[in-house]
């Protein structure tokens, strides 16, 4: 099977409805900054709105990124995704399989599935899954149901058993990203570590983009 991270942007944002209100940031002022950043490939992910209010936001967000080339990639919600003309949807190991997923969104878009164990990844990589996200890389106050840290031998053993695009996740930050694309992972997932005091969402993730190049 043949590798397909050049399709698959270095750097996935990822905006979390929780993280976000945490910050005070409104989704459109997030989107924003990543459009003006350069940023190719974001998942918005909200675990407790009605699809009411996810289809609102998502319509915020695709508004920012009109007429970009950003695939736009929504948490669990294969059908919403559907609605909104996203680019995909990412699902975890308690959500709808790979394969149900696919059923749902078609052949053309995107299906990402997380993995926290060897047999998930194996299972992954036999998968419809577009990508397998592996992690958490490092710990991580994002998710209160976080799994264990995989750590970088994770990601190196990820790396060994799928072909399919690996994406990281999971605390990383500016200083530990290179270590983790050096690990074997093809893209880095970014949630909190774009939150840093005294500097800009839209300067931050063009560091990333500009340490992944």
């Amino acid at each position: 099977m043949q590798r397909l991270n050049a399709e698959i942007p270095s750097l996935y944002v990822i905006a979390d409805a929780n993280v976000l209100a945490a910050k005070n940031v409104s989704i459109q002022q997030f989107a924003a900054a990543m459009r003006a950043a350069g940023v190719g490939l974001l998942q918005y992910r909200d675990k407790s709105a009605g699809p009411q209010t996810i289809l609102r936001n998502v319509a915020v967000i695709r508004n920012e990124f009109q007429d970009s080339e950003c695939r736009l990639i929504l948490n669990d919600r294969a059908d919403l995704a559907v609605l909104a003309d996203w680019s995909g949807v990412h699902v975890g190991q308690g959500d709808l399989l790979p394969e149900d997923a696919r059923r749902v969104v078609g052949a053309e878009r995107w299906v990402g599935l997380s993995t926290h164990t060897d047999g998930q990844v194996r299972a992954a990589d036999v998968s419809s899954a577009a990508y397998v996200a592996v992690g958490p890389v490092f710990a991580t106050s994002t998710k209160l149901d976080a799994e264990p840290v995989v750590g970088l031998a994770g990601v190196r053993t990820a790396r060994a058993l799928t072909t399919k695009p690996l994406v990281a996740i999971g605390g990383i930050t500016r200083e530990n990203v290179r270590s983790v694309i050096e690990a074997g992972a093809d893209s880095v997932a970014v949630i909190s570590g774009l939150f840093v005091p005294g500097e800009s969402l839209e300067k931050v993730a063009r560091d990333f983009i500009d340490l992944l190049r």
